[in-house]
């Protein structure tokens, strides 16, 4: 029993030393309607992704939302020193889904796309929910 109780700390350790940085709840800023939501950023095997777990309205209450549950963020990939990209992000607001990237710095996260080959572009810092 011992040694399985090692094992597994030794697992678990081992995967923890190797979670992505970026891994967490994030709260993004206000779309256009001025509603906001958190999405949670996990690894979808060797990228990363992110869903809208909760939706809230322009005074900071939670709302319910047919997007809740939707994928806001995937195929991201992990470029090193905080950099993603080769990714996608779809904005509710404008129902559109946009090529991105996403750079971490700290507890901010800037997650930026261009759709129609670079012709209109969006950026927004998101910040991480402790």
């Amino acid at each position: 029993m011992k040694k399985f109780l090692f094992a597994a700390a030794v697992l678990f350790s081992a995967t923890a030393a190797y979670a992505d940085p970026v891994e967490g709840l994030w709260k993004t800023k206000p779309d256009d309607n001025g509603k906001f939501g958190h999405v949670q950023i996990v690894p979808c095997g060797a990228k990363i992704c992110g869903t809208l777990v909760k939706a809230f309205d322009e005074t900071g209450k939670e709302v319910s939302s047919p997007n809740v549950g939707k994928k806001i963020v995937w195929d991201m990939v992990p470029e090193g020193d905080g950099a993603y990209g080769s990714g996608k992000v779809w904005a509710p607001d404008r129902d559109k889904t946009y090529n991105s990237k996403m750079a971490l710095s700290g507890n901010t996260l800037s997650v930026s796309g261009c759709v129609l080959g670079g012709m209109i572009c969006r950026a927004s810092d998101w910040s991480r929910v402790k």
